[in-house]
């Protein structure tokens, strides 16, 4: 823990992954836990909970993410909370959303809801770990639909993901939610990418 690369962004107002969504994301608030490079121990914590079955590990982190964003007070207002979802032959072969997994960490602590299953990934897409900008972009176009827009109406959803490297995947589920009446979002990563 105490070679942990944190970030400590949630109470910074327009932070760096505030910045990354910029003119793109119109966010609320936006922070990450840890500051992500290649090799770094952030690396090993986002594999171990991404790849290597690792619960413990997100609920840990989860938990650390959640105390963050409640003593920031950035994000009080939020309603509920909402995983990036995964396409359901990926969750299948994993097991779990590692998202979602997050989500539930971060839902003890605030004590808000965690909706699954209304946003969804609707295409299957190759992973983004080895693309640049514009081909992450090409590859989250039109991947999520929402199912049920009147369940997020006038609400203030935060949005998790264990990753934002360039803000595409977080883009792409922005544009299945915008058109919906009185809709809010603010966006919460484990991890943010850094070169």
């Amino acid at each position: 823990m105490s070679r942990m690369p944190w970030a400590r962004l949630a109470a910074v107002p327009d932070n760096d992954v505030e910045q990354r969504l910029a003119g793109r994301v119109p966010c609320q608030s936006a922070a990450a836990l840890l500051l992500f490079r290649r090799g770094n121990v952030a690396q090993t914590v986002v594999h171990q909970i991404k790849y290597a079955d690792n619960l413990r590990l997100a609920k840990q982190f989860g938990r650390l993410l959640g105390e963050e964003l409640l003593d920031s007070g950035r994000f009080d207002e939020v309603d509920c909370i909402v995983p990036v979802p995964l396409h359901p032959l990926r969750k299948l072969k994993r097991g779990y959303n590692q998202s979602e997994l997050l989500c539930r960490a971060i839902s003890s602590v605030l004590n808000k809801p965690v909706v699954v299953n209304n946003l969804i990934r609707k295409r299957y897409t190759d992973s983004q770990t080895h693309k640049n900008r514009m081909d992450r972009m090409d590859n989250m176009a039109d991947v999520f639909a929402v199912r049920h827009p009147e369940r997020f109406e006038n609400k203030h959803l935060l949005l998790v993901d264990d990753i934002i490297t360039t803000g595409a995947t977080t883009e792409s589920c922005y544009a299945a939610l915008r058109n919906i009446p009185g809709l809010r979002i603010s966006v919460a990563s484990l991890a943010v990418a850094f070169a």
